[in-house]
């Protein structure tokens, strides 16, 4: 076992199509190919032989990424990373060809990112085909939610593992079978530490954070907003209930990534989403005129 990230060597990740409620024990590539298959052929594949992973072979027998903290140094053994690192790039050669955008939305448990998705795919439907690959270790509550906005969902869960890895987009992909000129949304494990670590092959790291945490999280998990292309700060229509300075919270994300784009929103009441919106649009379909996109909103 991991003692930072708590991942386990016997960690079983496992593929559940909402749409069929079919459940697949995936053979994970970097958390314990023993040297035998449990991902099952699915009647309902889609276009396997389009597929980035299709000619893969999990060919290792190495149990765990051990990922150790030493100071503010993160040591990851180099060949399962690099692996990781090589089926992230087929992902993305794949997404790119089908003009796809993926982001990989990241953040602690509770910063409201289940809630920002049902509320962008419901406004959104009749602009923006959207599809999800939801992650977490267990239960398939957070993809009932997307899947009754009427978004197609594909749940994996990665057991004891505490992050997405690429080989489980690339399953994820598969069954998911999205749209030419969409966007799919990754939901990752509520985590700031790996997701920081593991390419999926997205084209953006999407970090959100609630103004019911700390405005210095930007400072303690520097690798993730270091990553990321997006902070999403949510939940403002608390901010008078709570002591969070937004200001600083903002400050500290761009003396760790200067080039962060900042949105202000509740996806809640819906305040501050129009540029979120936009920002999105504009990744598939170029710049708009309305609510120009900016660090400070």
């Amino acid at each position: 076992m991991c003692t930072t990230c708590g991942c386990s060597d016997n960690a079983k990740a496992t593929v559940t199509d909402m749409q069929t409620g079919k459940t697949v024990e995936m053979a994970h590539e970097s958390h314990g190919a023993h040297g035998h298959h449990h991902d099952h052929d699915h009647s309902h594949d889609h276009h396997s032989h389009d597929h980035p992973h299709e000619h893969h072979s999990h060919d290792h027998d190495h149990a765990h990424t051990h990922a150790h903290m030493h100071g503010t140094t993160v040591s990851l053994e180099a060949d399962i990373l690099e692996k990781n690192n090589r089926l992230a790039e087929r992902n993305r050669g794949w997404l790119e060809g089908r003009n796809i955008l993926a982001l990989n939305l990241v953040s602690s448990p509770g910063s409201g990112k289940t809630t920002l998705l049902e509320r962008t795919i419901c406004d959104l439907k009749d602009e923006l085909p959207i599809h999800v690959v939801e992650g977490d270790q267990e239960t398939v509550n957070d993809a009932e939610r997307i899947k009754n906005t009427g978004c197609k969902v594909v749940q994996i869960n990665t057991g004891t593992g505490c992050h997405l890895e690429a080989d489980m987009l690339a399953r994820g992909l598969k069954d998911l079978n999205p749209s030419l000129d969409s966007v799919v949304m990754i939901e990752n494990v509520g985590n700031l530490v790996c997701p920081a670590l593991f390419d999926l092959g997205e084209k953006y790291k999407v970090a959100i954070l609630s103004v019911t945490e700390g405005e210095d999280k930007p400072l303690k998990y520097p690798h993730m907003f270091r990553a990321a292309e997006v902070m999403i700060l949510n939940k403002t229509d608390l901010l008078p209930y709570v002591q969070f300075d937004v200001e600083a919270c903002i400050r500290h994300a761009q003396t760790i990534n200067p080039g962060i784009r900042v949105f202000q929103l509740s996806a809640t009441t819906g305040e501050g989403m129009a540029r979120w919106y936009d920002w999105l649009k504009q990744q598939i379909t170029g710049p708009t005129v309305s609510h120009p996109v900016s660090t400070h909103v």
